[in-house]
């Protein structure tokens, strides 16, 4: 079985999409200390032309709580509101806004399952068909840290095979891996050029951009479109 494990993250990019596509099973990484300076609660879109961030609000956040110890805050309808100025006149806007409007007025609370929502919904809308669990719900040896605790969920889930995102090259010894039978591979995008607009492409933009200017048959290429390193 092929799994990548990856903390939960605010509409990520599309690198993020070929990774769930490119596994079986994908754990959302919920019991792990939340980092407030990372993309697990903002992201950013195309305004007038140019990359601008937004931020999902928190209550209590802090790098000495984990993931799903923390909740989300109310500023999901000015999200809408900014979503709605920046992308109204996208081709899709009209087939795409009610998906979103849908996960940011979740009623959940909970920050790991309010963005684990998401992933499944925007899963759903792509036809990707990887199964989703949460890492608090898998049994594992916590006191075990960084690789070790990596190793413990893959053989706990009975993985043969692990994914992981390209930056995490510098983190994990494919010998290590190798010695328990899992095979270990990296994703590295190719990010595609498309039309936004009338403006000068920008990239590495939440899928919120991506899903605004494509069919889904559109980014289903995309999906495909890396190497495993």
């Amino acid at each position: 079985m092929t799994i990548a494990i990856m903390q939960p993250y605010f509409f990520p990019y599309i690198g993020y999409w070929q990774l769930i596509n490119a596994v079986d099973l994908f754990v959302i990484f919920d019991d792990v200390n939340f980092i407030k300076k990372g993309y697990v609660n903002k992201n950013s879109i195309l305004v007038a032309g140019k990359s601008q961030s937004f931020t999902l609000e928190l209550l209590k956040s802090s790098q000495n709580r984990l993931i799903n110890e923390i909740e989300v805050g109310g500023n999901s309808v000015k999200i809408l509101k900014t979503i709605t100025m920046a992308y109204k006149k996208a081709p899709y806007f009209d087939k795409v806004y009610p998906m979103i409007e849908k996960i940011l007025t979740c009623n959940e609370k909970n920050l790991a399952y309010f963005l684990g929502h998401s992933l499944m919904q925007i899963s759903s809308y792509l036809d990707i068909g990887t199964k989703f669990i949460y890492s608090n719900e898998i049994e594992k040896d916590n006191s075990l840290r960084a690789q070790d605790k990596i190793l413990d969920i893959l053989k706990r889930v009975n993985a043969t095979h692990y994914i992981n995102a390209i930056g995490g090259q510098e983190l994990y010894d494919k010998e290590c891996f190798i010695k328990q039978n899992i095979k270990l591979n990296f994703l590295m995008p190719k990010i595609e050029n498309y039309k936004q607009f009338k403006n000068e492409f920008v990239p590495s933009l939440s899928i919120i951009d991506i899903l605004m200017f494509n069919s889904i048959e559109e980014i289903k290429l995309m999906l495909n479109n890396y190497r495993l390193v």
